[in-house]
């Protein structure tokens, strides 16, 4: 097996990530320390979705309740279509040449919808403005969302969420998901592979937690 030198191991990790700035697409920017360029321009990126989920719920009967999904909140270096990976304890950067079909919580949140109703057992599940005669709503915070390369490659999901009864505005129960699956190689789909199974853990659980809960 030929091994790199540090000038090849850096320009081998420039190619993966990208560091986050705010006019990352429309600038030209070059890192202080040398390790990596990002082009005038646009690039095309590989775009991703999170694979659904087919959810066993809970056997016993339930109330036809309605819950609306309401948008989850998050960070900032979160709430956008870029895939975040931490390369240090306080330092991020984003997954070259790859980005999420849409923001981040509105993926999160079709995909909570889907699963929700792939259950069936709920009145009526949806989103706000869809006109729902709401009897729960579920409030997320998407904590963490990234793949952690300190100590190994893995995907680390964390979400946190609320049931809000409607009828009254108290909140029934809250919990934080998370969960951590190592990736299974060290290209961009492989990273992204992982991702999508914590997030498919973390929302089975969620969803099972709900209904129990309502």
């Amino acid at each position: 097996m030929a091994f790199l030198g540090k000038k090849g191991r850096m320009m081998a990790y420039s190619q993966l990530f990208r560091r986050p700035v705010s006019t990352l697409r429309a600038a030209c920017t070059m890192s202080l320390v040398g390790l990596m360029l990002v082009g005038c321009g646009t690039a095309t990126n590989d775009t991703y979705d999170l694979a659904s989920v087919r959810i066993t719920p809970p056997a016993r009967a339930f109330a036809k309740r309605q819950l609306l999904v309401a948008t989850p909140t998050a960070l900032k270096m979160l709430d956008s279509d870029m895939i975040v990976v931490r390369v240090a304890g306080t330092e991020v950067q984003y997954l070259a040449k790859s980005q999420w079909g849409d923001k981040l919580p509105l993926m999160v949140q079709s995909k909570l919808v889907e699963a929700f109703d792939s259950t069936g057992k709920l009145g009526g599940v949806g989103k706000p403005g869809q006109g729902l005669a709401i009897d729960y709503q579920l409030i997320s915070d998407i904590k963490t969302f990234e793949i952690d390369t300190t100590g190994g490659r893995r995907a680390n999901v964390a979400i946190s969420v609320k049931l809000l009864n409607d009828r009254n505005g108290t909140v029934l129960s809250q919990k934080l998901f998370s969960a951590t699956v190592p990736t299974k190689g060290e290209d961009n789909q492989a990273m992204v592979n992982a991702l999508s199974q914590a997030f498919g853990k973390v929302m089975a659980d969620i969803v099972n937690w709900t209904l129990t809960a309502i």
